[in-house]
Parts: C-alpha cells; sequence; structure tokens
C-alpha cells in the first residue's frame, strides 16, 4: 500500500540531536576529548568574563563551533551559523538542543581579543599534546615552513609615504616600478610581506607558517607565524628547538633550507643533533658531514621528515590557512594554532582507534 506524502509539520520532536548521531560516527571520540580538554580550560574561561551583565555564548561552544569549521571547511563564521542552524551533527557537536536558536555570526568578531586569541590557541593546543602523549617521541623530530598568502590585495602594496588611510587601492598602477618590503606596504594588511617561495615563482603578500613535528606518529608539538623574510625558516626553527628542546638530546630533521653552517653549528652547541637534508650545490657545500650521515638515524629522519608536508596540505586545504581571511600577525598566529590542535585530534583520533584494533 503506497504511503501519502502528507505535508502537515509535526509539533514535538521527541529525538534529541545525540539519538541521531550514530554510535559509530568519527566525531564521537573527537567530541569526548573535546569536551576534556575544555573542561581542564573552564577556569581559566571563568577569569576572563566578569560576574556582572547578561550571560554571553559559553566559550566551550564558540571554540566547539570553530573546529567544526575547520574540520568541515567552512570558509565563513556566517556560513558557518548557517549551518548550525539546520545540521542536527553541528548542533549535537555544539552541544545544543534541537530548538535552540543559534547567536549572530558577530560573536565571533567581538570575541577575538577576549578569548580567540594566540594564548588560549596555545593552551587548548597543549591540552591536545597531553590528550596524545603515549603517541609522542621525544627524542626525535622534524621543522618546516610553509607559505601563507595574506588576505590582502597587491594594489594595496603601496609606498610607505603614500600609504595611509586615505588611499583607494583600487587606482594603484604598480606595472614598471620596483616594489620593496624596505619602501612599500600594504595598506589592509601592514604586517605582511612581500615573499617568493622559490626561484622563478610569483612574489605575494605572504606570511610564513612554522612547525615542528615529532617522528614518531607526525603530530605537531610547535607551530609558529611569523613574518616573510629570507631567513625566518631558519630564525623561527631555531626559537621553536629552543623552547621544546631544553633539556635533553634530540635530533631535528629538516629540507636543504636549513643546510647552512651557522644554523647546523648553533644546533650542536645546543645538543641536539641536526638531521637535515645535505645541499652539496651551496656555496661552500653541505654543512652535513659524514659524522653525521653515518648513522642509520639520519636516514630514518630523511624518510620520517616528510610527513610534515601532510600536515601542511590538511591545514591548508582542510583548515583554510591558505589564505586566511585574517589580517595581522597576532589573529593569523592564534589561528594557526588553533588549526594544528584540530589536525592533531584528528590524527589523534586514528592513532588510538588503530591502538584498539
Amino acid at each position: 500500500m503506497r504511503g501519502e506524502d502528507a505535508k502537515q509539520e509535526a509539533m514535538f520532536s521527541y529525538v534529541s540531536p545525540e539519538q541521531r548521531v550514530p554510535a559509530e560516527h568519527p566525531l564521537r571520540p573527537v567530541r569526548e576529548m573535546v569536551d576534556t580538554i575544555l573542561k581542564e580550560m573552564s577556569p581559566r574561561f571563568a577569569r576572563l568574563y566578569s560576574d556582572r551583565g547578561r550571560p554571553s555564548i559559553a566559550p566551550e561552544r564558540l571554540l566547539r563551533a570553530l573546529l567544526l569549521q575547520i574540520f568541515y571547511s567552512v570558509r565563513s563564521e556566517r556560513l558557518l551559523m548557517e549551518q548550525l542552524d539546520y545540521n542536527l551533527l553541528f548542533r549535537w557537536f555544539v552541544g545544543m538542543e534541537m530548538d535552540e536558536a543559534v547567536w549572530d555570526h558577530a560573536v565571533f568578531s567581538k570575541n577575538r581579543d577576549r578569548l580567540l586569541n594566540h594564548q588560549i590557541a596555545e593552551v587548548f593546543f597543549q591540552r591536545v599534546l597531553q590528550q596524545a602523549k603515549a603517541f609522542l617521541s621525544d627524542e626525535h623530530f622534524t621543522v618546516d615552513g610553509t607559505l601563507l598568502e595574506a588576505w590582502a590585495s597587491q594594489k594595496s602594496f603601496r609606498p610607505k609615504e603614500q600609504a595611509g588611510p586615505g588611499d583607494t587601492p583600487r587606482e594603484a598602477n604598480f606595472h614598471g616600478q620596483r616594489r620593496s618590503n624596505d619602501t612599500h606596504q600594504s595598506t589592509t594588511d601592514p604586517d605582511c610581506r612581500l615573499y617568493k617561495k622559490s626561484q622563478g615563482s610569483e612574489a605575494k603578500l605572504s606570511y610564513l607558517g612554522h612547525v615542528v613535528m615529532e617522528n614518531r606518529n607526525g603530530l605537531l608539538v610547535k607551530t609558529m607565524v611569523t613574518q616573510a623574510h629570507g631567513t625566518a625558516e631558519r630564525d623561527a626553527a631555531l626559537r621553536m628547538a629552543s623552547q621544546l628542546l631544553r633539556t635533553r638530546p634530540a635530533t631535528l630533521g629538516g629540507d636543504k633550507n636549513f643546510d647552512t653552517r651557522d644554523f647546523v653549528a648553533t644546533l650542536r652547541e645546543r645538543k641536539i643533533t641536526p638531521h637535515v637534508a645535505q645541499n652539496d650545490n651551496r656555496l661552500g657545500g653541505s654543512a652535513i658531514d659524514g659524522r653525521t650521515t653515518r648513522h642509520p638515524g639520519y636516514v630514518i629522519s630523511q624518510q620520517k621528515r616528510k610527513r610534515v608536508e601532510q600536515s601542511f596540505g590538511w591545514m591548508k586545504m582542510i583548515g583554510l590557512v591558505k589564505k586566511v581571511k585574517l589580517r595581522g600577525l597576532r589573529k593569523l598566529s592564534w589561528w594557526f594554532t588553533f588549526v594544528g590542535a584540530a589536525y592533531n585530534l584528528i590524527r589523534l583520533r586514528r592513532l588510538r582507534a588503530e591502538a584498539v584494533a
């Protein structure tokens, strides 16, 4: 017997979002880890808010919603709120009921200074690493950097004496002019720099994102965003290595860009074995000699270091950092660190599942 195509809407629903999400859904273990982390961070959140006034949107909900934006590559916070309004999976992950109203997308912008900043992102990142402690290596690491295209037009890159709030970038005509970071600056994002990753490639207004990866399972253990310039990758690598590897000997892998005598010598002074790729075409030859390459560990580090490109690929294509829609080094730093934490959550879910199997 054929059923009727009834159009009458039901007035009540007796099924919660929790019942709608399958028990084996891949977001369930991620939600458990995130809830544990946010519960530990609750005292820190309490210090950010006043005891008086109207209740705000819970910070835990804002951070869960931003994780969904990363996981599902939602390109804007306005679209994120649209999805949260009718997507039951999103409602369940954030912790909302079926008929609960969503908040305005401007709430994220208003929380940039108080909640959505690098300090909170770094704390969240470190809490994720605590969850992954059993899977981390404490001896062997890889460092690398990647180009992050700034949210600024090439026409906004104007001479510094002309750059001002009254300029109209659309009228700029830079063809045939020599432009450099010493004489020019973007009017929309003054922190970004004109930079090209390799010889022959196009120069773009950019930042550089840097990570340190542990070699056992490819988890990120340190992130950083800097202005783009020629030695930024090596400078950031030394800073992150100093913060991370203070008390124990370790190895640090890297590509040919790190094969310079100053960088290698500095690592050795800090009791860090440089497992960087040899660049024999460099003037004066490679700084890595037989005392390093003769060990089997050097070959293993060279094989493992390529996994860092997987994290960059995920963060750029899934995590929306290829051309991030935020301006300024401070805002970009918090987002890059938070996306790195999201990447670790996805990796950790898979590692835990494999360990149980």
